[in-house]
Parts: structure tokens; C-alpha cells; sequence
């Protein structure tokens, strides 16, 4: 089984239910690399948030913006290769993004954050490769309601295809590493020996 040559950093970004968890689980017993997961089940605003979302959308993003930058320190300081299942950027590109747009988030607030965002990641080091997981919004609904987290089960349908337009806006200007786009809708790495060859070889010349 190949192994990194030296350290690198991976991240895998999408949107939920696109398939993130699995393809780091996946690519870690691969490659024997260290995942780093994001931190959904420590947030103490995250229920509240689902059911109120202008009343705790600032307080979660702030939690999930420092929560995410500890995380990204640990894992450059990590001596292995690591790969990060959500990246800081979304929090703020897609995330906090679509709350202020939709005024979950007033003005004040939204100016705050960006301004603290862009601090922290100006310290930061950019991963080595992104991986972007595309998805279908009706792929996304089925496969959120089977895995059964309860608190996003009432999840709109417009809020999902309002985080895939901004993924896609995100993407168009990314330009912080390089970048494989996987249409996880259609790729079925774990049982097609061809989707899987395909995917080794595309993020094998980064590792």
C-alpha cells in the first residue's frame, strides 16, 4: 500500500451528506493517514441552532470558527500526513456566508467574524490538496435522513441548495491549493474497482 513520501495535508469539502466522513474513513485505512473530523457533536449551540437559527446562528459559527482553528493547528503539528473531514474555509465561505445572507446574521456581526476569520487563517497553512465532494440536493436529503442525526432531519431543502450554490461560488474562486472535483452522486470507490483505480491515482500524485 503506498504511504506519503513526507507529510502533507488533505481536506475534503462539501456539503452535508455529500459523503465527506466516509472518503476520509475510506482514504485513511488506504493510506494510513490521521483524520481529523469536524467537531459536530461538541457544539453546545448546534440543536439550538437547528430550531432557532437567527437566535444562535452568530454564537454557533463562532464556535465552530474556533473550534476549527484549534483543529487546524493540531493537525499541522501532526508529524504524519493528515486529512481533514471540513475545512475552516467553509465555515466561513458557506456557512457563516449563507446565515448573513439570509439575515440569520445582522451586519455587525457578519463584519466581526469575517474580520476574525481572516486573521486566523492568515496564520494558517493551506492544504496541500482539496478535495470538493459535488452532490445533488435530493442525494443529499436521502442520504441525511439515513443516517438518522435527529436534529437535521427538518433541515429545508432550500437551505441545501443554498449551501450547494455557495460551494460552488467558493469553488470558483479557490485558489489557495490545488483541487480534485468528485461527483459523489455517480462515484462508487468502495465496491467499483474502476471509480476506486481512478481515485487512487488522482490523489496518489499529490501524496
Amino acid at each position: 500500500m503506498p504511504t506519503p513520501s513526507r507529510k502533507r495535508f488533505l481536506a475534503v469539502a462539501g456539503n452535508m451528506g455529500a459523503g465527506k466522513s466516509e472518503l476520509v474513513s475510506f482514504l485513511c485505512r488506504r493510506y494510513g493517514l490521521k483524520p481529523f473530523f469536524e467537531p459536530n457533536d461538541t457544539n453546545p449551540y448546534l440543536a439550538d441552532f437547528y430550531a432557532d437559527m437567527k437566535k444562535w446562528a452568530f454564537h454557533s459559527q463562532v464556535y465552530f470558527l474556533t473550534h476549527k482553528f484549534r483543529l487546524h493547528r493540531e493537525l499541522m503539528a501532526e508529524p504524519g500526513t493528515a486529512l481533514q473531514d471540513r475545512t475552516i474555509y467553509e465555515d466561513a465561505e458557506i456557512f457563516c456566508e449563507n446565515l448573513h445572507r439570509q439575515k440569520m446574521i445582522d451586519a455587525r456581526d457578519y463584519k466581526m467574524y469575517r474580520e476574525l476569520y481572516e486573521s486566523v487563517t492568515a496564520s494558517l497553512q493551506p492544504p496541500d490538496l482539496m478535495i470538493f465532494l459535488k452532490c445533488p440536493v435530493k442525494t443529499l436529503k436521502k442520504r441525511i435522513a439515513q443516517r438518522g442525526r435527529a436534529m437535521e432531519q427538518q433541515i429545508p431543502t432550500e437551505y441545501l441548495t443554498r449551501l450547494n450554490k455557495l460551494y460552488d461560488e467558493w469553488r470558483a474562486r479557490y485558489t489557495l491549493s490545488p483541487v480534485i472535483e468528485l461527483e459523489t452522486d455517480r462515484l462508487d470507490y468502495l465496491t467499483d474497482l474502476v471509480d476506486r483505480l481512478d481515485l487512487f491515482k488522482q490523489i496518489e500524485k499529490y501524496l
